[in-house]
């Protein structure tokens, strides 16, 4: 049996993917071939799928992993934050800490055009990748936005004239600060988070209460 005691996980390609294979490196699972091959996508030997961070809830809740790593936006954009709400049905398990980044809203240094345009307009255009926690944020301190859904660099918008904000997460503010925009709002820290199919969560609780524990014996700075 190997240190998944016979789960698959889902780990995430990208910036979470050297400290997730540390972090299964340090539970004792030989991870040479996942660090040398970024070109296969299914490790069986070893009980692991590769796959984008946004991917990972996808297949989670499908079955097709039992465990999963992926970022807190992830999930605050996929999963459900209120009754009623749609989004991927998974359990998160633990915050494993590192992958820290910051959801923030952004403007043009200066004056701030999103204020200037509620104060004017009663609403604020504001591009993002992240339409839902960008909306319910929003909607939860009472203004008005027109939401722009973008798929690359989201600093270009406001650059552009497009829209007067952006929502997006950002690691040391470098890339916003090189486009002249400055952060006015926080709004939430995301970390990397271990999460689980809800069936796999009941029918193999023994091995996933086992591998919960064996992540929680390891030293503080192996969850960042």
């Amino acid at each position: 049996m190997s240190a998944t005691n016979g789960l698959t996980i889902a780990v995430p390609r990208g910036a979470l993917f050297e400290d997730t294979v540390e972090l299964l490196s340090a539970l004792g699972l030989d991870t040479e071939e996942l660090r040398s091959n970024d070109r296969k996508l299914l490790f069986e030997d070893i009980g692991v799928i590769t796959m984008r961070p946004s991917d990972v809830p996808t297949y989670v809740e499908a079955g097709a992993a039992d465990l999963g790593v992926t970022g807190k936006d992830v999930l605050l954009e996929q999963t459900a934050q209120s009754p009623g709400e749609g989004g991927r049905a998974v359990y998160e398990l633990l915050d494993l800490g590192y992958g820290r980044c910051t959801m923030v809203l952004a403007s043009k240094a200066g004056p701030d055009p999103a204020l200037e345009a509620l104060r004017r307009l009663g609403v604020m255009r504001v591009a993002t990748k992240y339409p839902r926690i960008a909306a319910r944020h929003l909607e939860e301190t009472g203004r008005q936005a027109e939401i722009v859904e973008v798929k690359g660099s989201v600093e270009l918008a406001p650059l552009t004239g497009v829209v007067e904000a952006i929502v997006d997460l950002t690691a040391t503010g470098t890339t916003l600060a090189e486009n002249n925009l400055v952060v006015r709002e926080e709004i939430v820290v995301c970390t990397a988070r271990l999460i689980a199919n809800p069936v796999a969560h009941k029918l193999k609780a023994a091995p996933i209460d086992d591998f919960l524990e064996q992540l929680r014996a390891l030293p503080a700075a192996r969850l960042g």
